[in-house]
């Protein structure tokens, strides 16, 4: 984007009354290389490019996109942009909007609007991933990409004649986006991610199942070298056939230990989503007006970071540009904070913590989670299993649906065992977790020593980004089960 032009740009956006104007201007490769059924099924690769312009009037944003990237083609944009804008003020507001025939005679009406010059600051160029170690996909080739899928199915088969599909894939995205404001700023970004998923599904003969792993970082085709084929494979494998064979829990209010990584997506849907500024400044959330409020007991202690090293929901500068952090979002039970964009910042009256995400070019940005964790405490999975004389053992968890609002959640259990006087007994399938995430975490008793992080993606108001999951192995003193 050549300042000159992004100049011109602002200056619509303050003829038009503007206080705030902001481009986003970005081009995405991104491939995908997939295996299903012993052959590979999916081979893509493209190339988007486009670019995202922002207004503000105090909180209230205009947002619109093109492709076209000539001067002309932005300031048209910007014009539209406005000129609905007036269009749906009443004539009380002193701008004759209803008859206006044209964007810029409606422009041209608008009282108080002015041009403010912009002085841009030194460039800065960032990359979210390590350059020196990267390994850019598009110069790599399709051979070690292949290696990885056939080996992830070779090692999932041999497990047992049980195993009745494996589909594996490698996907990975590099992008080049620059970011520039009203305010001076000029912003060069590298976002760079790999991403694999391996998944086995088992049959005895009457039904099916299914699970995967799909671990993913930032970077490029080095971090293959991070993730063995065979390993999760097996894992994945493995898990698919123990609950095979398992029966079906009975449901009812129990006490559950929820497993370490991945069971941290509850957290995410109940608790996180609800802790965004884009819910709080709606008062779509039970969290509203609770900052330094008891919200949980004092083992729990809750962090959205975006500043992890290679990990794959970090970023160095957020969709805005505002330098992420590690923001602490409960500590020992205490609600400290939520997680902000300029807009919710000013409508919440909190600081901005980097927490501006968005799909692309798309979407306008909004407050989204980054990498989102329960912090790891003192205790044992052994001495929580030993604490229940009758519960569930909620292994690892799969998908589920949430209501951001309420924070009711419903979240399926992948890998299960009954407690049983203190001893993880046998298997059981068909569980699910039912309750909201503010009546959850009071009940968090016990949190464990054992931390760990998965990746995921989360679709929200402003697309699906890449968001981390994390948690030590936790302990609910009661929450409903559903059963068969």
């Amino acid at each position: 984007m050549n300042p000159e032009v992004a100049f011109k740009v602002f200056e619509a956006g303050y003829r038009a009354g503007a206080d705030f104007v902001e481009i986003f201007e970005e081009e995405t490769r991104s491939s995908c290389l997939g295996l299903r059924s012993g052959q590979i099924d999916t081979a893509t690769a493209g190339t988007e490019y486009g670019i995202g312009v922002r207004l503000l009037y105090g909180t209230e944003v205009l947002y619109g996109f093109t492709s076209d990237d000539r001067e002309e083609s932005l300031i048209k944009l910007v014009k539209t942009l406005a000129f609905g804008r007036i269009a749906g003020m009443n004539d009380a507001s002193g701008v004759a909007a209803a008859g206006a025939a044209t964007a810029d005679s409606a422009m041209s009406a608008v009282a108080g609007a002015k041009v403010v010059p912009v002085e841009f600051a030194p460039e800065k160029r960032v990359c979210d991933f390590n350059a020196s170690a990267y390994k850019d996909p598009r110069v790599l080739g399709q051979a070690v990409k292949q290696d990885f899928l056939f080996r992830a199915d070779k090692a999932a088969r041999a497990l047992s004649s049980k195993i009745v599909q494996v589909g594996a894939s490698v996907t990975d995205s590099c992008s080049a986006i620059t970011l520039m404001n009203s305010e001076g700023l000029h912003l060069e970004m590298t976002r760079g991610r790999l991403r694999v998923n391996v998944g086995v599904t088992a049959t005895d003969g009457t039904e099916r199942l299914s699970t995967h792993e799909a671990p993913g970082a930032l970077g490029g085709y080095e971090l293959l070298e991070n993730y063995s084929p065979e390993k999760l494979a097996t894992i994945g494998g493995e898990r698919v056939l123990r609950m095979l064979d398992a029966g079906y829990i009975a449901g009812g209010q129990m006490p559950v230990v929820m497993g370490n990584g991945f069971g941290g997506v509850i957290f995410h849907e109940a608790c996180g989503h609800p802790l965004e500024t884009e819910s709080i400044r709606r008062n779509a959330s039970p969290f509203c007006g609770k900052i330094g409020e008891a919200i949980g007991q004092p083992c729990l202690t809750a962090i959205d970071d975006g500043t992890l090293d290679g990990v794959w929901g970090s970023l160095k500068y957020d969709d805005e540009g505002t330098p992420t952090e590690r923001t602490t979002l409960i500590e020992n039970g205490i609600l400290k904070t939520y997680m902000s964009d300029r807009v919710g910042a000013i409508e919440v009256g909190i600081a901005r913590t980097g927490s501006a995400r968005r799909e692309s070019y798309k979407y306008a940005p909004v407050s989204r989670m980054r990498n989102t964790f329960i912090a790891p405490g003192k205790d044992t999975l052994d001495s929580m299993i030993a604490s229940v004389d009758n519960g569930l053992y909620a292994a690892r968890m799969a998908g589920g649906s949430v209501n951001p609002a309420t924070g009711e959640f419903n979240f399926a259990v992948d890998e299960g065992y009954v407690i049983r006087n203190g001893k993880i007994c046998e298997p059981v399938r068909g569980a699910t977790l039912i309750g909201k995430g503010h009546e959850i975490m009071p009940r968090i008793s016990m949190v464990g020593n054992d931390f760990e992080m998965a990746a995921g993606m989360c679709g929200a108001g402003s697309g699906s980004v890449p968001v981390t999951v994390g948690q030590p192995s936790i302990k609910v003193d009661q929450i409903l089960v559903g059963g068969r």
